[in-house]
């Protein structure tokens, strides 16, 4: 398939290849869709097996950042950028401020941040070229690490999760199941264990784990390839993603699927039915890790850690209405989800062709 049937086929608006030799930056720069606003995602640095499937994976994660934020109630489109190769021998100065200098060529059109292998400092280097990046040092008027509010997003989803099916949402006495302890996992730990929770957590990261352990006494480790089959009330991936497969939904002991990992289910579709199928409540993982993605957002109008918590705090209702509106329509969870998004997409896509007279995108997917 080329690449302008990828971009076709899940209504991309643009892709962007950038290159510089005397740095080595080669990264692409995928907008799915600017209907809500101007496209908002994060770069990740990463040594792909090939430039096919850095393309794969930037239109994947930028269209997931427009469902993201259109779920969220942000009024942001979708975008993402991917930075090819090794992190820790090819990054310096100079790249990121190439990098900067492709940003600031979109017009504002792409907001940049910080993602995986990429640090609040590099951000810094990039704004040195443009304005159009988010996720600074709180020094420089930004948010600093969204992991908290990511974790605490994550949390009112667990708590929304154990309403909708059990009508209570304490976590009094649950057990919760975590797996990867890092930096989202590691706040979400803090706040179930303030909540009364029972915790279970794996890492394949040693030192996540010793960490993990001394600031929260009495959780419990169990070894990586252990914790999908942990009794529990809510199993929580803050890991890698397509982690909900065929090889570990029936090793399943759980009621309830909520993390903040991207991309927990390997099929979206097929695996969100085959939890169904055996009872298990999948909170949509684009909805209940939007704490990171609000907290950049904020610094666009002016940062304000109290407005950002607040906005995080309100996943709990916005995973609460994806769950009543599966029940409704009799769909998957995923797919309410979707909806949801596509349809306030829509409706303001609606609202600029009425006063503008452009032709507004919305979804056709």
């Amino acid at each position: 398939m080329g690449i302008f049937d990828e971009l076709a086929r899940k209504d991309h608006e643009q892709i962007v290849f950038c290159q510089d030799e005397v740095t080595g930056l080669k990264a692409i720069i995928a907008i799915h869709d600017t209907t809500l606003g101007p496209a908002l995602g994060g770069a990740r640095m990463w040594q792909y097996a090939d430039e096919e499937d850095a393309v794969r994976d930037v239109l994947r994660l930028s269209r997931g950042m427009t469902y993201k934020s259109a779920a969220a109630g942000l009024n942001l489109g979708g975008g993402k950028a991917v930075i090819l190769g090794d992190a820790k021998s090819l990054k310096s100065e100079m790249l990121f401020r190439v990098y900067g200098r492709f940003v600031q060529g979109l017009g504002g059109r792409y907001i940049t941040a910080e993602d995986v292998n990429t640090t609040v400092r590099d951000m810094e280097w990039v704004r040195m070229e443009t304005d159009h990046v988010v996720g600074l040092d709180r020094a420089l008027g930004g948010s600093g690490d969204p992991s908290p509010v990511t974790a605490l997003g994550t949390y009112e989803g667990i708590k929304a999760s154990l309403k909708w099916t059990t009508g209570n949402e304490s976590l009094a006495g649950r057990t919760v199941a975590v797996q990867g302890v890092g930096a989202v996992g590691f706040h979400l730990v803090g706040h179930l264990r303030r909540g009364g929770a029972r915790v279970h957590v794996s890492d394949i990261d040693a030192d996540h784990l010793v960490r993990a352990v001394q600031a929260y006494p009495g959780i419990e480790v169990v070894p990586a390839n252990e914790i999908y089959g942990v009794p529990c009330d809510v199993f929580a991936p803050c890991a890698l993603g397509a982690i909900i497969n065929d090889d570990t939904v029936p090793q399943l002991r759980t009621s309830i699927v909520c993390g903040s990992a991207n991309n927990i289910l390997a099929e979206e579709d097929r695996h969100c039915q085959a939890l169904a199928d055996k009872g298990i409540l999948y909170a949509p993982d684009y909805v209940v890790n939007a704490g990171g993605l609000i907290n950049v957002a904020n610094e666009l109008e002016g940062y304000n850690q109290d407005r950002a918590l607040k906005q995080a705090q309100g996943i709990h209702d916005i995973t609460t209405q994806i769950f009543r509106l599966a029940r409704e329509e009799r769909i998957p969870t995923i797919k309410a989800a979707n909806a949801l998004a596509e349809r306030r997409i829509a409706a303001v896509g609606r609202i600029k062709d009425t006063f503008t007279g452009t032709a507004a995108r919305g979804r056709r997917s």
